[in-house]
Parts: structure tokens; sequence; C-alpha cells
């Protein structure tokens, strides 16, 4: 069919037509699926939500959000959809109430803040990691070890380990393998040595 202005102009108003239909067919959806539901909803902002002055406000919230989103598609069943917007909404919501404005705080040096440093005992533990890992690598065969270390360690590419070596990719593919199966067998000793 070649378009013409007339056609065009056509297909425009049926689509004009169907979303006037749709918008139709969502609010009766919504007054014979939704609004039933509004005790249910109702009993679980009460139960969930002791703020009993925002319970309408957020029974709007929900409702919008599950509108908009049943503009999409219809949800069949309705129930599960409709109690999940609401939850999501509450744990938004008290999100929001736990973050303190920083105007309510009178002295801000007095906040603690969680420290990005690890703790003590962790660092020890990590101290004795890496040297464990440093010792067991110490075993490695050199160029076995050397190879592991530049993919390993450094980052390097098979290619970029076998140019820097002066060797093949298969022969640094072989350190390679042969690295990762010495390491795990000397690792194992190393811990059932400990244990």
């Amino acid at each position: 069919m070649v378009e013409t202005p007339e056609t065009t102009r056509e297909t425009d108003e049926l689509h004009v037509r169907s979303a006037v239909v749709n918008a139709r067919d969502l609010e009766n959806w919504f007054v014979t699926e939704v609004l039933p539901l509004e005790p249910d909803l109702m009993q679980f902002l009460r139960h969930s939500w002791r703020h009993t002055p925002d319970h309408s406000d957020l029974r709007q919230d929900i409702y919008v959000r599950l509108y908009e989103a049943a503009k999409m598609q219809l949800p069949s069943p309705v129930k599960p959809l409709l109690f999940a917007i609401a939850r999501n909404l509450l744990i938004d919501r008290f999100r929001r109430e736990r973050i303190i404005p920083i105007e309510g705080v009178p002295d801000l040096e007095k906040i603690e803040i969680a420290s990005d440093a690890p703790l003590p005992d962790r660092s020890a533990i990590a101290r004795d990691e890496l040297r464990r890992l440093q010792s067991v690598l110490d075993q490695l065969p050199p160029r076995c070890r050397e190879a592991v270390v530049l993919r390993r360690i450094e980052g390097m590419s098979r290619r970029e380990i076998a140019l820097r070596m002066n060797i093949s990719e298969a022969t640094v593919q072989a350190h390679l393998r042969d690295g990762a199966r010495l390491l795990i067998d000397l690792l194992h000793d190393h811990a059932g040595a400990q244990g």
C-alpha cells in the first residue's frame, strides 16, 4: 500500500482512536481490578508504615506507579504487582527517612564515619597471605614464575609475554598451565602443613 497524505491521516486517526480505547480500557481495568484491592492495600500500609498522615499520599503514589506500569501492558494478576510496588515504595521512603540532614547535626566532628582502612586483624591476615603467596611463587621454576607474574600480576597478554620472554605463545601457554598446577599443589601443601 502506498502511503498518501489521506492514508497517513487515517492511520494517525486510527492510532488516536485506539489510544483513547486503550485509555478507556486502562481506566476500566483500574476501577474493576485495582480499586477493589484498596482495603487490603490500606491495611498493609497501616501495618507497615506507622505515620498515618502519609497513608493517603503513599496510596496515591502506589496507584500512579501501577497505572504507569499498566500503560505498557495490563498486569494479570494485579495484586502481586500492587503489593510489590507498595513494598518498594515503602523501602524507598524508609531509606529517605534514615538520611540525617547536615543541618540537623550540631557537631560534625562527633559523627563516626566508617573508615575504608581494613581492621588490624584483616591487615595481619592479608600480610600473612601475601607472605605465603610470595613463598609459593618463589618455589616455581624461574621461567614459569616469570610468565605467571607477567600474566597474573602485571596483566600482560600471552603475546606480550612471548615477546618479552623471547619465547613462543605456545610455550607461554605451557608455562602458565604448569605454573597454575604447581601453585595449586604448593598452596594446598602449604595449607596442609599449617593445618
